[in-house]
Formats: C-alpha cells, sequence, structure tokens
C-alpha cells in the first residue's frame, strides 16, 4: 500500500473516486492548517474540499455539502501499522 494519500478521494459509494481500502486505513483531512471531521469528498491538486452541511440531506438522501477552496493536507490516521 502507498505511503501517501490518493489526490482525490469520497466516501460516497457512488462516487468514482470512491476506494474503500483507503478509507478503512484511515484518512484525516488539514484544510487551511485546521483539522476537519465532515469531509465527503477532497481533491489536492485542485485545491478544495466538499464539507456536509450540517444533517441536510437531498433528495436522493445524500448529504448537502458545500466546496470550498484553499489548500488541502490529506493524511494517513495510522502513519504506522500496530504489531502484535
Amino acid at each position: 500500500m502507498s505511503d501517501t494519500p490518493p489526490d482525490r478521494l469520497a466516501v460516497n459509494p457512488g462516487s468514482p473516486f470512491y476506494d474503500e481500502k483507503m478509507l478503512e486505513r484511515g484518512i484525516g483531512i488539514r484544510f487551511k492548517g485546521v483539522e476537519k471531521t465532515n469531509v465527503e469528498e477532497y481533491c489536492v491538486s485542485e485545491g478544495w474540499v466538499r464539507l456536509s452541511a450540517g444533517k441536510t440531506l437531498d433528495r436522493a438522501g445524500n448529504p448537502m455539502t458545500v466546496k470550498l477552496k484553499g489548500p488541502v493536507e490529506p493524511y494517513f490516521r495510522d502513519d504506522a501499522p500496530a504489531e502484535s
């Protein structure tokens, strides 16, 4: 597995940028230097994140999102796998 998170990733299984293995590993996002926990999708090369807007849902039952532009820093939450 790669030591760097993907350039673009989404948590919606219907998205072409969804990657279950990466999400299981645990990815954290720093946006403009602040830790964000409500990120639905991000793109490092284009410099944006989609954040869920509270608990509101669209007609299809997906979270409503807000797209914000700025520096995006993804990282793996588990820097090193735990050894047993």
